[in-house]
């Protein structure tokens, strides 16, 4: 049962609302990235940005796009709060994720300074969740200028990590050459073994 028939509500208060027919779908591009507890939400006409950050050294980013939706509503151009991951993914799985079964989702919100609604639906069974928001906070901008690139490298992760499995480990210095001629790519260290390549 969709929830847009159960809901008789006014939805005209809310700059930002979205209603898809399977939570899980969401919840699961979110647990990829919940390394830690809090995440910043950029929405916008395209979709969301969710991004997690780490002692400003590490970002993750998930995407979730508005086609994913079956109605996505936005009243303003881009709307930025940051939110308690964990609480988020707990309400989002409220219901379990029974095999067979699908979670109906309302996300809402009224601007800033107000909760996030969640109001989930399941084989008629309702549940309503109101996660405070917070002020955002200033996130790292690793957009990095692509006309001054001399050299990139698009590899398997796994020849990577073979590749640092067999680098000195107590060198403390880690060095990368490219070149247009052999070797194409090596990693040397310099450490009491002597040089690694």
């Amino acid at each position: 049962m969709a929830l847009s028939t159960q809901q008789p509500e006014n939805d005209d208060r809310y700059v930002l609302l979205a209603k898809i027919d399977n939570a899980r779908n969401v919840s699961n591009i979110l647990k990829a990235i919940h390394f830690k507890e809090s995440a910043t939400v950029f929405a916008s006409s395209m979709g969301f940005k969710v991004t997690v950050e780490d002692s400003k050294c590490v970002q993750a980013n998930a995407f979730i796009q508005e086609a994913l939706f079956h109605e996505f509503v936005m009243k303003e151009d881009q709307i930025t709060f940051k939110i308690n991951l964990t609480v988020l993914l707990e309400c989002l799985t409220i219901f379990g994720g029974t095999p067979g079964e699908s979670t109906s989702l309302k996300m809402c919100y009224a601007g800033y300074g107000c909760p996030l609604i969640l109001v989930l639906e399941e084989d008629g069974v309702l549940t309503d969740c109101s996660i405070k928001t917070l002020e955002p906070d200033e996130i790292l901008d690793f957009n990095f200028c692509s006309t001054n690139v001399i050299n990139k490298i698009i590899m398997k992760s796994e020849c990577l990590k073979e590749a640092f499995s067999e680098l000195d480990m107590s060198s403390d210095i880690l060095q990368f050459l490219m070149s247009p001629d052999s070797p194409h790519f090596r990693l040397s260290t310099f450490g009491n073994a002597g040089s690694t390549h």
